[in-house]
């Protein structure tokens, strides 16, 4: 993939032309990969993960009639105007709902939002497990936060942004993604605490050690909304229930074996194994990270992908055949990043085997006669800002 940049003069250009006015100004926030810790968020655990380079970008100016106007760049259609008290949660609006979901939760917040006209352009791929819709939240609340003065933190942002996923467009996602696109910086990876908020800015500078970590998107599109990642949250909570925690984080990784005793639903007692030891995982990643052993984090992100593949079962042909052929051809690890049933796979490789690990998922892609694959480098990026 080319360098990712942001269209903004031709974002403003076509902003000007929708609504016969300037923009206040131009936001832009990024999709993300998550390194390791994959369902732990909502289980209050650990993640881990990192921003892309490809962004929302948002042309906004402030309105104060109570009218909300939005527009993609990206979607075919008319400018989508919606009057802001009469926002309605679970609506199906489309793409629309995650923007104006972000007035509702302002909103419902007590926050003082009168209305918008938003013009939005994305380059992070749709349904690839790469959180385009938090990048749309997340560019709409800073925009807001920015033009009404409300003075709202990133973290409160993040929330925000996970309440309207949550409440108004229905998806019962973690808060990860929201605060990566939030609060990530650039040659860091993001080690949140998903109780507290709490975040740790780990360097990750692949570059200075002579690796690269790819994306590959397979193309197979993913829709969280189908109901199979809430019966996934749903069995986590009957396990923490069922163990008489909190929430799974409190299970420590030395007794998930006698934890999993206590299980009598092997589809919980699968679920609740992935995320005790996906948390451990992360530990363990941190560790590595700190003592400076990048390389040796590669056989985590494998152990990972076994776990999400034969534990929480959210993995697909596609993906597994991303993982096997890069860990056969050298790669030094791999595993499926995001929620799942499709979307993208991430590859820890040196930076010199990285044309021959692209070219051999390519072949094995074209061998088992699936669409040809996006590949293109993760490097880790800022997070939302004023462009």
């Amino acid at each position: 993939m080319s360098a990712v940049t942001e269209p903004t003069a031709e974002l403003v250009d076509t902003f000007r032309e929708l609504y016969g006015h300037e923009p206040a100004g131009v936001w832009a926030a990024p999709g993300r990969v998550n390194l390791i810790g994959e369902y732990t968020d909502f289980n209050e655990g650990f993640v881990m993960p990192l921003a892309l380079p490809h962004t929302a970008v948002a042309a906004v100016a402030r309105r104060d009639d109570g009218v909300l106007r939005l527009h993609s760049a990206d979607i075919d259609g008319p400018v989508v105007e919606l009057a802001v008290d009469s926002l309605t949660p679970l609506s199906d609006g489309g793409w629309a709902a995650y923007p104006a979901g972000v007035v509702w939760a302002l909103r419902d917040a007590g926050h003082p939002v009168g209305g918008a006209d938003l013009h939005l352009a994305s380059t992070v791929p749709t349904g690839a497990g790469l959180s385009s819709s938090a990048a749309l939240e997340v560019v709409t609340a800073l925009a807001l936060n920015d033009l009404y003065e409300l003075g709202l933190s990133r973290r409160e942002l993040a929330l925000l942004a996970q309440r309207a996923e949550n409440a108004f467009v229905g998806v019962p996602c973690g808060v990860m993604d929201q605060m990566a696109s939030a609060a990530c910086t650039p040659g860091h990876v993001l080690h949140l605490d998903c109780r507290d908020l709490s975040v740790r800015q780990v360097p990750f500078d692949l570059t200075a050690d002579g690796l690269t970590l790819l994306v590959v998107d397979t193309r197979v599109k993913h829709a969280l909304g189908d109901g199979a990642y809430a019966e996934r949250r749903a069995g986590c909570e009957a396990g923490a229930r069922a163990l008489g925690v909190s929430h799974l984080r409190d299970v420590p990784y030395a007794e998930l074996p006698s934890a999993l005793e206590r299980l009598s639903d092997e589809k919980v007692r699968r679920y609740v194994r992935h995320v005790v030891s996906d948390d451990h995982r992360v530990e363990r990643v941190i560790a590595l990270l700190d003592a400076g052993d990048v390389r040796g984090i590669g056989p985590v992100l494998t152990e990972g992908h076994a776990s999400l593949r034969d534990d929480l079962r959210i993995s697909c042909p596609e993906l597994d055949l991303v993982v096997e052929t890069v860990c056969a051809a050298g790669a030094l690890g791999a595993r499926m990043t995001g929620g799942g049933f499709g979307g993208s796979a991430i590859v820890l490789a040196e930076a010199a085997d990285a044309e021959s690990l692209t070219k051999a998922v390519q072949e094995a892609f074209a061998a088992a006669g699936y669409a040809a694959p996006r590949v293109f480098p993760a490097v880790a990026s800022a997070g939302a800002r004023r462009v």
